[in-house]
């Protein structure tokens, strides 16, 4: 990959994941340098195949202070979404949360803020809200976290605002509402509800839902959060700025369900389990900042988006 000489080049962390690899691709596909940084503890190297020979891949940890250094050599925009993305595991492996999701984030900007990148547009999550209601969440809301993971992905995005002020390092942080699309991995006892319930209904299986499925959720196309960070990694006015990417509308599980089933064309009853601890009821994002600071809005419908990830989950059981 060459240095900075005129043309942006960019390092996804967790690249190998399930949003870093539709970042990936479609930063190649916008013609740029991509260096992908995944240690595929929860990525997949599959999801890097189609972007063989187009991207420079570096296998490692982002709690590794050597590996990091070699990752933002020479890098001007970071996308930061390397995670472990769960707040049920979180729950269960708190440890393991804090020292991925807290330390690895911190040892990210402080290479980053060494290697001179210009900024960092960082993967933070809705969860940070917890319990506020019904009604849409607003990013200068006090938080609320629920879960180890919820405070972890919080602590991430006041290390993003103090090292854009405190060192000049340009910080964008996305505070993302249920992203699902292509590539979600449904093996996982801690994947995405709508992973799972395609893969359930495409293989004749009972759906599960945990709770009574009144629960709410902002579910976001994947698309939509590409064109968010898109935005982000451009925007001057959303610098040191927590920001929402969501659809604001919000459906139940049980709805979810029913649409998932007509599409499909299944009939399946769920089945009822205890409520997860660390879940929060309702979920709905506020859409005003996106607007105002990145010219946000969503172009892809949860109906749409349902229909496109059902495609592509049949082409792959197929």
């Amino acid at each position: 990959m060459s240095t900075k000489n005129g043309h942006t080049n960019f390092l996804v962390t967790g690249g190998g994941g399930f949003i870093g690899s539709h970042l990936a691709e479609a930063l190649v596909k916008r013609g740029k340098s991509v260096r992908v940084l995944d240690n595929f503890s929860t990525g997949h190297r599959a999801n890097l195949d189609h972007l063989a020979g187009k991207i420079e891949l570096i296998e490692g940890d982002i709690r590794n202070e050597a590996t990091l250094q070699q990752a933002c050599a020479g890098i001007d925009v970071v996308f930061h979404e390397a995670a472990i993305p769960s707040v049920p595991r979180s729950v269960r492996e708190p440890e393991v949360n804090h020292d991925v999701n807290v330390n690895g984030t911190f040892r990210v900007l402080l290479a980053a803020r060494d290697a001179g990148v210009r900024r960092v547009v960082y993967a933070a999550s809705s969860s940070a809200y917890g319990e506020i209601g019904t009604s849409a969440k607003i990013e200068d809301q006090t938080p609320n976290p629920l879960s180890p993971y919820a405070v972890a992905k919080l602590v991430g995005e006041y290390y993003c605002q103090v090292f854009a002020s405190v060192y000049g390092l340009e910080t964008v942080a996305l505070r993302y509402f249920n992203v699902f699309g292509p590539r979600q991995d449904p093996s996982s006892p801690y994947s995405g509800v709508i992973s799972k319930f395609v893969t359930s209904l495409l293989t004749g299986q009972t759906p599960k839902i945990f709770g009574d499925g009144e629960q709410s959720r902002d579910f976001t196309y994947i698309g939509n959060v590409i064109d968010a960070n898109m935005r982000a990694a451009e925007s001057a006015a959303a610098v040191g700025h927590v920001i929402n990417v969501g659809t604001a509308s919000r459906t139940t599980l049980n709805q979810l369900l029913a649409e998932l089933q007509q599409i499909i064309g299944t009939t399946l009853t769920p089945e009822y389990a205890e409520p997860r601890a660390g879940d929060v009821r309702h979920s709905l994002a506020d859409l005003t900042r996106a607007a105002e600071l990145l010219g946000y809005e969503p172009q892809t419908d949860l109906t749409t988006g349902l229909r496109q990830t059902v495609e592509w989950y049949r082409e792959q059981t197929s």
